[in-house]
C-alpha cells in the first residue's frame, strides 16, 4: 500500500516509532486494548463484534528499511454456527508480523537518491507516514486467517432435522416414520374426504350391490 493522507496519532490503531528512531536493531514492546473497529472478522459468517475490546501485545523492532511489527491480538469472536444456526463464541487468538517501511528507503534500506515512481512495485507495501504507522489492515487480515471458514458450535453438531428443523444434537433419537411415496398420494385424498363423502361412496357401492343380485 503506498503512502496515502497522513495519519491520525489519535486513532487507537496507529502507532508511533518516534522513540526507536532508525536505529538498527532498537526494540519496543508495546500492549494496548481498543474497541474493535466495524466489520472485523468474515462479513455474515463470525467476527468480533463493533465496539468489542481487543487486547493487542506489540514488538517493535527497527530494521534498516523501516519496522518489523511481531503481535498478537485476542478477543472474543461471535458468529453462528453453520449446521445448527444457534449463536457461537469463541476466543480469539490472531499472530502476524508485517514490515512497515521508510517512504524514502529502498529494499536494501538505503535512502533513495529520488523517490521511486512504481506504483507495482509499492501497491502491496505498508509504510510509516511521518514516524507513525496504522496497524488496521494488518489486524483484518489476522483476524480473518485465524477465525473458522465454517464455524460450529460444537466438533459433533448433528444439525437441523430437514424435515422439521429440530435441532438434533438436543434429540439425537429424532426422527420420521418413512412414508411409501407410492402410497402417499392416496392417504392424502382419504384425509381428505370428509365423514359425509365416506358415507355417500359407502351407500353407492350398497346399492350398486343390491342391483346386481337382483339382475341374476
Amino acid at each position: 500500500m503506498a503512502p496515502n493522507a497522513r495519519l491520525d496519532h489519535r486513532n487507537p490503531l496507529v502507532f508511533d516509532t518516534h522513540e526507536l528512531g532508525r536505529r538498527p536493531g532498537a526494540l519496543q514492546r508495546l500492549t494496548r486494548e481498543i474497541d474493535a473497529p466495524k466489520d472485523l472478522g468474515i462479513q455474515g459468517v463470525i467476527g468480533v463484534p463493533e465496539g468489542a475490546p481487543v487486547e493487542l501485545e506489540l514488538r517493535l523492532e527497527s530494521v534498516m528499511e523501516g519496522v518489523l511489527v511481531t503481535g498478537t491480538a485476542r478477543a472474543q469472536a461471535k458468529g453462528e454456527c453453520v449446521r445448527c444456526l444457534e449463536p457461537l463464541e469463541l476466543a480469539l487468538e490472531a499472530d502476524f508480523q508485517e514490515m512497515f517501511s521508510y517512504p524514502d528507503a529502498d529494499d536494501r534500506g538505503r535512502v533513495k537518491a529520488e523517490p521511486a515512481d512504481d506504483a507495482e512495485e509499492d501497491e502491496d507495501r505498508l509504510f510509516i507516514e511521518d514516524g507513525l504507522f496504522d496497524l488496521e489492515p494488518v489486524l483484518r487480515d489476522a483476524v480473518v486467517l485465524a477465525l473458522p471458514m465454517q464455524p460450529v458450535c460444537q466438533d459433533d453438531c448433528l444439525g437441523l432435522c430437514s424435515e422439521c428443523g429440530a435441532r438434533l444434537t438436543d434429540d439425537p433419537d429424532h426422527h420420521h416414520d418413512a412414508v411409501d411415496i407410492r402410497w402417499a398420494a392416496l392417504q392424502g385424498l382419504a384425509g381428505s374426504l370428509g365423514d359425509g363423502e365416506k358415507d355417500e361412496i359407502s351407500g353407492a357401492d350398497a346399492e350398486a350391490g343390491v342391483d346386481e343380485k337382483q339382475e341374476k
